[in-house]
């Protein structure tokens, strides 16, 4: 894919539609998202968020009953095309989910997991790999708390901590883009706090989507927020704009609290 500089949005997507058998969840979405911001994505349950996030980084084709028609460009290159390989798309776009997914290894081995597979064929010392691990989990604000347990099983952190090092799993394979589905979902009041402080962090670094269905959280942890409803893109700006001066009916309605 080509540089991200060269390029003038992080994902740009024109008349993507996506079926689920005969049930069609996205209907004509164009969208562009901005490189190094965080967007915000709201909407009610089953508007199409989480659906149009799967299809950025391309889960949802592992459902053989799911159709998609339409470009999702990430970097100027459209990630359906036949020749991009999937390996890199999932290299290039992480994916941190609702509830975090430790793997049942050693903090160690879960921040190196994803590198491993992609240096298959290098060799790499352990000094160097000791580099990777502390640089990932100081970027997640972790390293202070785990750099002398590495050897504990991910699974006894905290659900906070847990969330955090699901991030930093992604961080050794450098990607420009953090899909986030509900990163907050699971946690207390703190552990969201930390959560979005450290998403707040990576702003700049990364592009950031993240699909929330928390009102506050969207207003205080995006740059810009994208609503959608019924399968549409109904109004795409600047937060701020979105929740203080909403151009549609439909946003002003769902902000509100009036359905949803």
């Amino acid at each position: 894919m080509n540089e991200a500089a060269a390029i003038e949005y992080a994902i740009h997507t024109d008349k993507l539609n996506l079926w689920y058998g005969t049930f069609q969840a996205l209907f004509d979405v164009d969208l562009d998202v901005k490189h190094g911001i965080i967007t915000s994505l709201i909407g009610p349950s089953g508007c199409g968020k989480t659906t149009f996030l799967r299809s950025v980084n391309r889960i949802n084709e592992r459902l053989g009953y799911v159709r998609i028609n339409g470009n999702i460009d990430v970097l100027g290159k459209n990630i359906y095309d036949p020749d991009v390989e999937l390996i890199q798309v999932r290299k290039q776009i992480g994916m941190v989910f609702q509830r975090p997914n430790p793997l049942p290894l050693s903090i160690r081995d879960n921040v190196l997991f994803g590198y491993n597979i992609h240096a298959r064929g290098q060799k790499v010392s352990r000094g160097e790999k000791d580099e990777i691990i502390e640089k990932a989990l100081r970027q997640v604000l972790l390293w202070d708390k785990v750099k002398d347990r590495l050897q504990r099983k991910a699974t006894e952190l905290s659900l906070e901590e847990q969330q955090k090092l699901c991030i930093a799993r992604l961080l050794p394979v450098k990607p420009t883009l953090l899909l986030m589905d509900e990163p907050c979902s699971a946690l207390d009041p703190k552990g969201t706090e930390a959560v979005e402080e450290l998403i707040w962090e990576l702003r700049g670094q990364y592009t950031i989507l993240i699909v929330t269905h928390n009102m506050a959280q969207a207003r205080r942890a995006s740059d810009e927020c994208i609503f959608m409803l019924m399968g549409k893109v109904i109004e795409h700006g600047a937060t701020e704009d979105v929740f203080v001066t909403p151009q549609q009916k439909e946003t002003a309605d769902y902000i509100e609290g009036r359905y949803g």
